[in-house]
């Protein structure tokens, strides 16, 4: 890779961790809301056939801020491997990750044929 292609792609992934950092917040804040929204309320929602019980709404954004959270850590790794002059090589074979998979995904770590034997 050129100097140019990783400046280029530092800040693609600079831009996918402060994307994947707002998600992360804005969810974190949403399970607050349904706590606080919840927590005077004597609603029997577990037992309300018209709507998700406030648990299931809470986990699903939960799920939701970890899903973000781990997208952060992915892109930290990438920037590593980027810094280390590792990036681009496929972390099983050693082999080069083909252009194609890095701009479809830029996180990878494994080249295709790797990726599909895990």
């Amino acid at each position: 890779m050129t100097d140019l292609d990783l400046v280029t792609l530092r800040e693609r992934l600079l831009a996918e961790r402060a994307d994947a950092l707002a998600r992360g917040r804005a969810l974190r804040g949403e399970v607050a809301e349904i706590v606080e929204a919840s927590r005077d309320s004597n609603a029997d929602d577990e037992h309300d056939p018209d709507g998700a019980t406030i648990a299931f709404e809470r986990a699903q954004v939960d799920a939701l801020a970890r899903s973000a959270a781990a997208r952060v850590e992915e892109v930290d790794a990438a920037l590593a491997r980027v810094d280390d002059g590792t990036y681009g090589t496929c972390a099983s074979c050693g082999q080069e990750i083909p252009g194609a998979r890095l701009e479809a995904r830029p996180t990878a770590r494994t080249c295709v044929r790797c990726a599909a034997t895990a």
